[in-house]
């Protein structure tokens, strides 16, 4: 009786088909293939510090909408380089964590070399797009891609604070945004501003980095939701609290309507108490609570521009 053999031979043109192409590659490592979400985490603080400048500056409907459409092109640019920088400096740690260790740069499709070019091709585009913002802002600008965003992957490795790093870089974009609108800057409104986006950031930075914990510890990762360990929920009841009172404090010192607090504050509160209530692990559903943070983003734009709509209208 003759036994026929499974031939486990695999042609050369099915592995082709099976292997994405380089350029797929590319988009993964800026996070393009989950465009807008990231993106709107630099985004969003962005337009509120749009809104509220428009709010007391009386700026028309129109301009507003189009600085928007250059703040959203300008901080996709951003959010990829980062996003690159972050992934050439953490592939040694991405090769030991399950979730990240088919990065473009961890696997091996993408060298080093050609990642830190196509870094510099996206750092040109976004110095580009500052230089149409105004000296003032793009000043910022600069600060903040060479100091914020180039140390932050760096201070896994010497902080347990590096959720902080990424709250003052999301919020940098405050007075990039100020700036387009204003000759002078409103620092108290700037500043408290950034306090809360800060203060955002670490809750919802800090709740991603819960799915990565057991790993974190084992490679040397720093994390604050290592240094917060069991008491990482009420430690970030009291981030989100101060976020919360950081945008009331905010719309008072503009003098803002009171659909901004129904809205913009209760609207957001609400939400963080949800985020709170749906979940009691976020080791496993960390992703899903960070991601639902740009819908609370979209909350507070929508009382910014309810209340900034009103006052044009009236």
């Amino acid at each position: 009786m003759s036994i026929q053999k499974t031939s486990t031979n695999v042609s050369p043109r099915a592995i082709h088909r099976s292997v994405p192409p380089l350029w797929h590659s590319y988009l993964k490592l800026a996070r393009m293939h989950t465009w807008p979400a990231g993106t709107l985490l630099f985004f969003l603080p962005c337009t509120w510090a749009l809104t509220m400048s428009a709010y007391t500056s009386g700026l028309p409907p129109k301009h507003l909408f189009i600085q928007g459409l250059g703040c959203l092109l300008m901080c996709t640019v951003r959010h990829s380089a980062a996003c690159i920088w972050n992934d050439i400096c953490d592939r040694d740690f991405d090769r030991k964590i399950e979730r990240t260790k088919t990065r473009p740069i961890a696997s091996g499709i993408i060298s080093v070399s050609s990642a830190l070019l196509f870094l510099a091709v996206n750092c040109i585009i976004y110095l580009a797009m500052l230089a149409q913002a105004g000296r003032e802002a793009m000043n910022f600008g600069i600060i903040g891609l060479f100091t914020f965003e180039m140390i932050y992957p760096i201070s896994k490795r010497f902080t347990n604070w590096p959720q902080a790093w990424l709250g003052v870089d999301c919020a940098w974009g405050v007075p990039i945004a100020w700036a387009i609108n204003h000759e002078t800057m409103n620092w108290e409104i700037v500043f408290i501003l950034m306090v809360g986006i800060t203060c955002w950031a670490i809750h919802f930075d800090t709740v991603y980095a819960c799915q990565d914990r057991q790993e974190d510890a084992q490679v040397g990762v720093r994390s604050c939701a290592l240094l917060f360990g069991n008491y990482v929920r009420p430690i970030l009841a009291l981030f989100s609290t101060a976020f919360i009172a950081s945008l009331a404090y905010a719309a008072y010192l503009n003098r803002q309507g009171p659909l901004y607090y129904i809205i913009a504050v209760l609207g957001s509160a609400l939400h963080l108490v949800w985020q709170f209530a749906s979940s009691d692990d976020w080791e496993k559903d960390g992703g899903r609570i960070f991601k639902s943070n740009g819908d609370l983003g979209y909350i507070v734009l929508a009382g910014m521009l309810c209340d900034y709509a009103y006052k044009v209208a009236v």
